[in-house]
């Protein structure tokens, strides 16, 4: 049920998977995401010092969403069906 509204999602705003479409954008544009990334981490560290714990909760969250990244292989301009289970981001490679 919930694929389904995803892929619904999805195939009216970008016509594939969101973490297709990051993917590209971090294969673009490694070196601006990287600098973005970094100075975000800047600017919460030096702001938001007492909100350690929660900045550490987010990161890990962060890093858990990171293995959207993983587990298929990565195709520039990658579509739905490339991948051969109908899985998204499944163990296909």
């Amino acid at each position: 049920m919930n694929k389904s509204i995803y892929k619904a999602i999805w195939k009216k705003a970008g016509g594939r998977p969101w973490t297709y479409i990051l993917r590209d954008t971090w294969h673009r544009l490694e070196g601006l995401w990287i600098i973005g990334l970094v100075a975000a981490g800047a600017f919460l560290g030096h702001w938001f010092w007492e909100l350690i714990f929660w900045l550490l909760l987010v990161f890990a969250l962060g890093y858990i969403a990171g293995h959207l990244f993983w587990g298929t292989k990565y195709i520039t301009g990658q579509k739905d069906d490339a991948c051969p289970s109908g899985r998204l981001g499944g163990d296909d490679a």
